[in-house]
């Protein structure tokens, strides 16, 4: 009997010390919004020629953060994936090849142009049209994020 008192009280005072652990708020970190040191200009979205290919999306960057970081991923708003590519040689030729990442060091300024560094955005919905705008995200590999708006332009505008 003395057992089974000893057994019962011990889940008691088990169940109540969890109880209060989950009585107790605990408010999440959350990453903020912006990559401290990063400056966004010019972004802007060019739509393909051919519907269903990827539209490119080309935007000057400049870091004067304190802190060396890297640019590791991109999302645009409406379309279903993104993704940096750059230009490369690769089996004696020129191609495009994904670029895995930025490296962010002060003082950096790089332009995502045609013919160089840009961002594609593959099944880019029909809502997306000239004349109007889409949000694009660039993450840096800790979770920060830098969301700007960019023109959307057709496939024949000036770039």
């Amino acid at each position: 009997m003395t057992t089974r008192f000893l057994a019962s009280a011990a889940l008691a005072i088990a169940t109540l010390g969890l109880t209060a652990c989950g009585s107790q708020s605990e408010e999440v970190a959350q990453a903020p919004e912006g990559i401290t040191g990063l400056t966004v200009e010019n972004a802007r979205m060019i739509l393909p020629a051919v519907s269903g290919n990827p539209a490119a999306i080309y935007l000057d960057i400049a870091y004067e953060g304190e802190k060396d970081a890297t640019l590791a991923a991109v999302y645009v708003d409406g379309a279903e994936e993104a993704m940096m590519h750059e230009y490369a040689e690769k089996d004696y030729k020129i191609q495009m090849v994904p670029l895995e990442s930025v490296a962010l060091t002060k003082g950096l300024k790089v332009s995502f142009e045609p013919g160089g560094k840009h961002i594609m955005a593959m099944g880019v919905s029909p809502e997306l049209t000239a004349g109007g705008k889409t949000e694009v995200t660039l993450i840096e590999a800790g979770g920060d994020k830098t969301t700007v708006t960019a023109d959307i332009m057709a496939a024949g505008d000036a770039r």
